[in-house]
């Protein structure tokens, strides 16, 4: 398959990742709640699964992409392509969000377009905490259900869930990252305290997706020993 497909699915996949998840925040939270905005990150990534998965994987998340090259299963340059797509995409889409808020097309109903933050509810140790636990469900999610070729058909529906009950926790706390390219491309235009934190929600997400690489092969080979299925022979992984 050429690259440069997959490049511009992660790059598409994160722009509207951002661009409806956190234009959810944006536009409808007061409204809507914690719920419309957890259930539109949690949609929206469902969608992309059955949308961009077949050509990218649709990881459209540094911290996926992080988890999916410690498992061996893309290679060091490919996911120094996929960072660059990701965080470009969701750049666009902070752009775009900032340009309806700036011109008065959208009242911002976080105030801050939607970024992620930390002082208010949760003090920077509780932050670095959540998000890497946050993340490190979502990526271990990620990696075990893609990993299990029997439950493929439903793999776009745990992925979605699991991202959605994540931010039902988390958005009220910090906003809820677990992914390093929502964070970025909101702040970037937002500026001022949102920029000065986003260090937390680029570092600590990576470390989530990490520990769930580390954690994904000992699952599955209990899975397998649990079925009576052998073990995988040594060799290259099915690409995500």
């Amino acid at each position: 398959m050429d690259d440069s497909r997959r490049y511009a699915a992660e790059f598409l996949g994160a722009l509207l990742l951002v661009f409806f998840g956190v234009g959810s925040a944006v536009a409808a939270r007061q409204e809507g709640g914690v719920v419309v905005v957890a259930l539109a990150f949690g949609f929206i990534m469902l969608a992309l699964v059955y949308t961009i998965g077949p050509l990218s994987g649709s990881h459209v998340n540094p911290a996926v992409t992080l988890g999916v090259l410690l498992s061996g299963k893309i290679s060091p340059a490919g996911a120094v392509a996929y960072w660059i797509a990701q965080f470009l995409g969701a750049t666009v889409a902070g752009f775009v969000l900032w340009g309806l808020t700036r011109w008065g097309a959208v009242v911002d109903q976080t105030g801050t377009l939607g970024t992620n933050g930390y002082g208010k509810h949760i003090n920077l140790g509780g932050t670095m905490v959540l998000e890497t636990v946050l993340t490190f469900l979502f990526v271990l999610v990620v990696l075990v259900v893609t990993s299990r070729v029997e439950h493929a058909g439903f793999a776009g529906l745990a992925i979605g869930l699991a991202l959605a009950v994540v931010h039902l926790v988390g958005i009220t706390l910090d906003g809820t990252s677990v992914n390093p390219a929502r964070s970025f491309g909101p702040a970037l235009f937002e500026g001022g305290t949102a920029l000065r934190q986003l260090w937390v929600f680029i570092v600590f997400p990576l470390v989530g997706g990490a520990l769930a690489a580390a954690v994904a092969p000992l699952l599955l080979s209990a899975g397998r020993r649990y079925r009576g299925e052998p073990e995988e022979p040594p060799g290259p992984s099915r690409p995500i």
